[in-house]
């Protein structure tokens, strides 16, 4: 189909289709799993798995959610530990999205303002 792209490597390829990566694709259904879950738009209810924080003088969006104590190399991770850094990361606008597709752009627009690679190493 693409018969130039065939002599790419893999990141050089998905960057010319402007594709995410495997790891990109996994991260941006977590986050999306706790946008519904946050706006109660999934059957899973909020305090199953988060709280937010407290901390009122924290920088960035006003919901940042807590980080519990972990005792176990399982619970580590665990979806919920997992996501919870790279959900208090994104901007107010992206958080606050009025719906569900609003935010899947919002994080579409962060990813390509910071270029490939937006959400791995986190």
């Amino acid at each position: 189909m693409f018969p130039d792209l065939r002599k790419l490597p893999y990141l050089q390829r998905l960057r010319e289709l402007k594709l995410w990566t495997l790891e990109e694709r996994r991260i941006r259904s977590d986050l999306t799993e706790v946008y519904k879950i946050i706006n109660e738009l999934s059957t899973i209810s909020f305090d199953t798995f988060f709280e937010f924080s407290t901390n009122i003088t924290t920088r960035g969006h006003s919901l940042k959610l807590a980080k519990r104590r972990v005792t176990t190399d399982l619970r580590l991770h665990f979806f919920s530990e997992q996501v919870i850094n790279i959900w208090n990361s994104l901007d107010e606008k992206t958080v606050k999205s009025s719906s569900l597709n609003v935010f899947k752009g919002n994080l579409e627009r962060l990813r390509q303002a910071l270029e490939m690679g937006l959400f791995t190493g986190s």
